[in-house]
């Protein structure tokens, strides 16, 4: 059971975003950016404050784990747009990881719903893991189950490369696929209409799942 924070590190907890400018800055020297950029050197916040007001701008801490900390004279409003300008494009630009799960006797028109999805997903700028799980005395032919991987890697060519060859850990195969650079992706099983006409939520089958990354994609280049 986790253990839930409380009194004074409960608001600790929910504010760990807080920013800290003007005369809610504790330490006791501080290392001073000007409005220009210039460093104005190490200071105590009372006096950088009496600077910024002077300029009528804020005095805001960007790097409290520096030593001293580090502050900034700036307007603390278009500081707060700038930050969360980035987080959002950072988020935007930060991809995730779908796992296809195959077995090793599939019929044809499951392998290729497979594969369009998969298809779909690496086309949108995703990485894919394929996993394929063998039962029972099925790991008596992991053969053919390293064959249908190896085939399908081979089906989503025009849209992704994988990352390593197959490997089987105990009874799975697997291996992660990233998808090519945007303009090199070509779709084989979906057509573009499609592909823009659907949302990227839309794959709720078992045999998907999404797993959390913290990657950001270079291939939107």
């Amino acid at each position: 059971m986790v253990k839930k924070p409380s009194g004074k590190n409960k608001k600790r907890y929910q504010n760990r975003d807080y920013i800290r400018k003007n005369d809610k800055i504790r330490a006791r020297e501080i290392r001073v950016i000007g409005p220009d950029g210039g460093m104005l050197g190490v200071m105590p916040p009372e006096e950088a404050l009496k600077i910024a007001k002077s300029h009528h701008l804020d005095l805001v801490e960007v790097a409290s784990k520096a030593m001293p900390p580090v502050c900034r004279i700036l307007e603390f409003g278009k500081y707060k747009y700038e930050l969360s300008k980035q987080k959002r494009n950072k988020e935007k630009t930060s991809k995730r990881v779908k796992e296809a799960k195959f077995r090793p006797r599939i019929e044809e028109h499951d392998y290729i719903t497979k594969l369009r999805r998969s298809e779909k997903f690496l086309h949108q700028g995703n990485k894919l893991k394929i996993t394929l799980m063998f039962r029972g005395r099925e790991m008596e032919h992991k053969d053919l189950g390293m064959n249908l991987v190896k085939q399908a890697i081979k089906d989503l060519v025009g849209v992704g490369k994988a990352d390593d060859t197959p490997k089987l850990n105990g009874r799975f195969i697997i291996v992660s696929l990233s998808p090519l650079p945007q303009h090199q992706r070509v779709l084989k099983y979906n057509s573009l209409d499609e592909i823009d006409g659907e949302d990227e939520e839309d794959d709720s089958s078992e045999d998907f799942e999404e797993e959390e990354s913290e990657e950001t994609s270079d291939t939107e280049k």
